[in-house]
């Protein structure tokens, strides 16, 4: 016979032990779900998704949710959701954007050193401009932004960029004169366009169509997928290929993001960023093809100028900068690398 008091000193006990047991599935839920806690990225960047360079982020987003086991993962916003390119550099450095994609025209206005892929005909081919931008020095100047708090992570193919204009059609560089030709907010840029001939006006990507139906520009310059993607050419009719420009463009990760990021989570990050540069290269050049074959069907006439028309006239840029000993070094060791 189990007396009341005993009967109640029983049911403690177990009671004890339920919540004992309680307590320990709590604890095991709990370090359960912190070792499957998903790590979200914020990317953000100014292209539509028909875009070859969307394409290679998504890729980048792939292959890092697999590599991780799904423990790291990308939310992509495209379009200029979230502000054009400068304004998304500006919340990379205050912490509230952890990724981005930018052109090197815009990123040389926050690491001044990256000027130097905005000189016209710095790269000879493509064999060039990608022994620079995987070797010594594209990966010091990816470094370089680590000061202002952007991190380069990678480059991607943006191909060359060429003139398209709305009336005239552009032969040669006295075609520019008188025109007002859209440039990215860049010093370099506008340096490039006054030595041409023409006169640089900034607008951004997302208002550019409607400046170029307005009349506010007469021309801009781009590479043929954007020009195609963007429908720039249902408003310009003459596309000249004098590829005056190779600039990448450039995944960036702001430092907050970077630092916070564990050894582990690092390599990570940089495979999948190796593996979409490897992507995106390929997409490229069909992109490339794709975009020149469907501006012609549309009715826009391709010129192929006499390129040394163009690169005899911007000389002089590359002579501003003796007086810059660095940057002219610089100017000379990627010469250098097309040997």
């Amino acid at each position: 016979m189990i007396f009341p008091k005993a009967l109640n000193l029983l049911n403690l006990k177990k009671i004890i032990q339920k919540g004992w047991s309680l307590c320990l599935v709590m604890c095991l839920i709990s370090s359960c779900n912190q070792n499957t806690k998903v790590k979200t990225l914020k990317l953000a960047h100014a292209l539509n998704e028909e875009h070859p360079v969307h394409l290679g982020i998504l890729e980048m987003a792939r292959v890092l949710k697999k590599v991780s086991n799904g423990k790291m993962q990308i939310d992509i916003y495209s379009n200029g959701q979230l502000g054009q390119e400068r304004d998304l550099l500006e919340l990379l450095q205050i912490g509230s954007l952890d990724l981005t994609k930018v052109s090197v025209n815009t990123l040389e206005n926050f690491v001044p050193e990256f000027k130097v892929f905005v000189l016209p005909y710095i790269f000879k081919n493509k064999d060039h401009t990608w022994k620079v931008l995987k070797g010594p020095i594209g990966n010091a100047l990816l470094e370089k932004g680590s000061k202002y708090k952007l991190r380069g992570l990678c480059y991607f193919d943006a191909g060359n960029r060429s003139f398209y204009s709305k009336d005239k059609p552009i032969y040669t560089p006295q075609d520019l004169k008188g025109l007002k030709i859209r440039v990215m907010n860049s010093q370099s840029s506008f340096n490039m366009v006054n030595a041409l001939g023409g006169s640089p006006t900034p607008v951004s990507f997302g208002e550019l169509y409607t400046a170029l139906q307005q009349g506010v520009v007469d021309a801009a310059e781009n590479n043929p997928p954007s020009f195609y993607t963007s429908r720039h050419y249902e408003v310009c009719k003459y596309y000249t290929i004098d590829e005056h420009l190779t600039v990448p463009d450039v995944i960036i990760a702001s430092t907050y993001l970077w630092n916070s990021l564990t050894l582990q989570e690092k390599e990570w990050l940089t495979i999948a960023t190796n593996k979409a540069v490897s992507y995106q290269r390929k997409i490229w050049q069909t992109s490339v093809e794709k975009s020149l074959e469907e501006i012609k069907k549309s009715g826009v006439q391709i010129i192929r100028p006499e390129k040394t028309l163009f690169q005899n006239k911007v000389q002089k840029l590359y002579d501003a900068y003796k007086k810059q000993p660095e940057m002219y070094e610089l100017i000379q060791a990627i010469k250098k690398a097309a040997e």
